[in-house]
């Protein structure tokens, strides 16, 4: 009881002095800043997911050629989600002596479970979201089927035994996303109205659909239970299977708020070790006073153990309290971004961002603090004596493994926290040599030129373990404001740019040999900008090696679907455009003959395939066996046509094959398809403009979270340079002091200190800038799959604004002690 009511007498007097206040603030910041990310990530993420939901229109969905059995209809609503059916078939419609194909898709009241559907009211007229479904005997139809049979609204079309009245134009129904492949345009009815068409029987071939929704732990309760007890059959889907551009757009938003969340860990521990080394060195006067007064080392490491162990509960609670209500602000702002609400946050940011406060200030200041217990009572006559060195790989090593558990805690990704802490142990250690660097190369310069030059330039030489440490943090301020200010944005261009706004949104499918000449000079005369037309085959995996393919061989649901169904290859003699090898090396043209397969990597990891494996694939009846050569990335939101698989073009040539086309329709000239599939009756068309926008949608307002989740790091960065800039303070207090006795004015002393900053500025910020562009360039190839573009205002904006920033506000924090007079330094007294 004596240590504690010493440790809190002792805090008190800290605090009206003004030693922990520093401290204290960089330990808020840190703690709201992760906690603000948190909780804000958390919430925008688990919106990004509803709204990616949207593209099922539920959260997960059972489909089936058959009816679905009834305890998985019974285990849902005793789970308590919300459930709808859907019935889907082919059929024909006419109107007069006029037919049409289509899909028919009967749609009970409450469909969709999420989203909604995107209708017009008449050709031309704008869309806008409803919460309607059709009513019994109306259709609502596609605007590509008025322009093929020449209807208008209200006009009337016979499906099976009924006649029924065109309702509205359907826009977009984002349910159909999840199956693409479709015989014609899509007629949406009511599902009671299906039995009086006569055309389902129980000998008929339809698409039985049971959709659920709710809240994502019963929904993930649901999905384990159900993956389990599947019959052959029935496929589940959810946002982990679903499409892989969808799933492409999910995982980069998910890393861009990481990345955010990491620049905010990394600015946290910097301020936190910066202002701990001040509090430290104000400590070691206090800590020989006590030893002269006969206290133990034990004694004094405890009672200050308990003060920062208080001062942090009470900078964490403060800093979580601050951060938790901040995120309310965002959601505020942000909230119209990702619909009418946004969910409730949970409690696992709250104790990240307590144990960021506690790892952060023990793991960066523990090596330091052991030292004071050690500082000799002399020191009280003799200021130059302090505590001996603290073991400098024991410091490095705790640091960086606290560091590195933080990004790691928080992130959730090791491959993006390792590529960001390599970056910056990069940095700092780039930042070190550069300092000693510098000082090696000013020593020389202190004895010439001008007088304030060389003040200057002594300021740097003089102290080297200074001018190192200011040099790091400056130079990891100066990083972070970089990637706030500069990468984060080329980043976001880099994401946005993945769907151009002229990129292919029509697939054409099933077209014949013969065709594909006359398709390709149409497409051209009409002036539809085509991706290419492109050899497909179905195709089922037999082998790997020797060892047969069967779904009950894997045990994630992915693996088992992709083992149990066909899939599409392809035959090419040089690597498409948006693929990317990743390992293996293409084939060359001496190999065009070969037996080879290159293959994308996420097949290849979910079916367990690597370079060398031999595929046996059945083709039409037709064994094909090929080595692996390469593994590649598809790049699946460039809506082109992209293939798991693809042949040389020996191996593939002469099987049975079909080609696939993709091209650009402008919106509102659906018509011109309809000259399109008269040209060509036998073709497939498929529209995936829907997926395209759901998708853009999804970039914009993960991008627009990323803008906004990026400025609480901001705050953080800005106290770093403080820090850095505080940690010089009594040294600096000290020679104001001599340097005015000795006779120097103030003029020419904060002259001598502006040119110390401004050169510590400039070369931070070159360095940083560097360290900045590489960081982008590793996060943008090798995590989020993107394109990355060098910008050349980088590294201006790094010296330049490191400059003037440092030397601007190095020079303000100075001006308090030059002005201050000299005999109050000397006497001891503080600030």
């Amino acid at each position: 009881m004596s240590r504690l009511r010493f440790a809190l007498r002792m805090f008190r007097r800290d605090w009206r002095n003004g030693e922990l206040r520093l401290l204290a603030l960089a330990l808020t910041l840190a703690v709201a800043a992760v906690t603000a990310v948190g909780f804000f990530t958390s919430r925008v993420q688990q919106a990004m997911t509803l709204q990616a939901g949207e593209v099922l229109a539920a959260d997960l969905l059972l489909a089936s050629r058959d009816p679905i059995p009834a305890r998985f209809l019974h285990r849902a609503e005793e789970s308590g989600l919300r459930t709808t059916a859907t019935l889907g078939f082919p059929s024909v419609v006419m109107h007069g002596e006029r037919t049409r194909m289509v899909e028919v898709k009967g749609v009970a009241p409450d469909y969709p479970l999420r989203g909604a559907l995107r209708v017009r009211d008449a050709p031309g007229q704008p869309e806008y979201p409803t919460a309607d479904t059709p009513r019994s005997g109306e259709l609502w139809v596609g605007a590509r089927l008025l322009a093929e049979l020449g209807l208008g609204m209200g006009d009337r079309l016979t499906l099976g035994e009924r006649d029924f009245r065109i309702g509205r134009i359907i826009g977009r129904d984002n349910g159909d996303t999840v199956n693409l492949f479709r015989l014609g345009p899509r007629v949406l009815m009511a599902l009671d109205d299906i039995p009086a068409t006569g055309l389902v029987t129980p000998a008929s071939r339809v698409r039985h659909q049971l959709l659920l929704a709710g809240p994502p732990a019963r929904v993930e309760a649901y999905r384990r239970w159900a993956g389990a007890r599947l019959p052959k059959g029935i496929t589940l889907t959810h946002m982990s299977n679903t499409r892989p551009e969808l799933r492409t757009a999910l995982e980069r938003g998910g890393r861009f708020l990481g990345l955010a969340a990491l620049v905010a860990v990394l600015m946290a521990g910097a301020a936190v070790a910066l202002s701990a080394r001040r509090f430290v060195e104000r400590q070691s006067d206090s800590s020989a006073i006590l030893r002269c007064l006969g206290c133990s080392r034990r004694f004094i490491l405890q009672t200050l153990a308990l003060r920062l162990l208080l001062l942090t509960l009470l900078a964490s609670l403060a800093g979580a309290a601050t951060g938790y209500l901040s995120q309310f602000l965002l959601a505020a702002t942000l909230g119209d971004w990702f619909g009418p609400a946004l969910p409730q946050p949970g409690l696992a940011p709250l104790v990240t961002g307590l144990g960021t406060g506690f790892i952060t200030l023990f793991g960066f200041t523990l090596p330091a603090l052991l030292r004071l217990g050690a500082v000799p009572p002399l020191r009280v006559l003799r200021r130059e004596l302090g505590a001996p060195p603290a073991n400098a790989w024991l410091a490095g090593g705790l640091a960086l493994g606290s560091f590195a558990l933080l990004m790691l805690w928080q992130s959730g990704d090791p491959r993006l926290a390792g590529t960001v802490l390599a970056g910056t142990l990069a940095t700092v250690v780039l930042l070190l040599v550069a300092a000693r660097l510098l000082i090696r190369l000013v020593t020389p310069l202190r004895r010439r030129g001008g007088g304030i030059w060389r003040y200057g330039l002594a300021g740097l030489a003089r102290n080297p373990s200074l001018t190192s440490l200011q040099l790091a943090g400056f130079g990891l301020g100066i990083l972070a404001l970089l990637l706030l200010a500069v990468v984060r944005l080329d980043l976001l261009e880099a994401w946005q740019r993945t769907i151009p706004k002229r990129a292919p949104n029509q697939f054409l499918i099933n077209i014949q040999p013969p065709e594909v000449a006359p398709l390709r000079r149409y497409l051209g005369e009409q002036g539809l900008e085509s991706g290419g037309i492109y050899p497909m085959l179905r195709a089922r995996l037999l082998r790997i090696n020797t060892h047969p393919v069967s779904p009950d061989d894997y045990t994630s649901p992915r693996a088992r679907r992709l083992a149990s169904r066909e899939f599409n290859l392809s035959r090419s003699a040089r690597l498409p455009q948006y693929n990317h090898i990743l390992q293996g090396s293409w084939w060359s043209p001496a190999q065009l003959d070969a037996p080879l397969f290159s293959v994308e990597e996420g097949l290849a990891r979910a079916l367990g395939i690597r370079l060398g494996d031999r595929l046996t694939f059945d083709l039409a009846g037709t064994p094909v066996s090929g080595r692996v050569t390469s593994l590649r990335r598809v790049q699946w939101d460039s809506f082109r046509p992209n293939f798991f698989v693809i042949g040389t073009p020996g191996l593939l040539q002469g099987l049975p094959e079909t080609y696939i086309t993709s091209f650009y329709l402008p919106a509102g000239q659906e018509q011109r398809l309809a000259g399109l599939l008269q040209r060509f009756p036998a073709l497939t068309l498929i529209d995936v403009s829907a997926l395209m926008q759901q998708i853009r949608e999804i970039i914009a307002r993960g991008a627009a979270a990323v803008e906004f989740v990026f400025l609480f790091t901001l705050a953080a960065g800005l106290l770093v340079l403080y820090a850095g800039i505080q940690a010089t303070r009594e040294h600096r207090r000290q020679e104001s002091a001599i340097l005015r006795t000795l006779g120097l004015r103030r003029r020419p002393l904060l002259l001598a200190v502006s040119i110390e900053f401004v050169t510590l500025g400039a070369l931070a910020g070159l360095l940083a800038s560097s360290c900045a562009a590489l960081t982008g360039w590793a996060v943008s190839s090798e995590l989020l799959g993107l394109a990355y573009r060098f910008n050349p205002g980088l590294w201006l904006a790094g010296v330049l604004g490191g400059a003037a920033g440092v030397g601007l506000a190095g020079t303000l924090a100075t001006w308090p002690l030059v002005v201050r007079p000299p005999l109050e330094t000397l006497r001891g007294e503080r600030l």
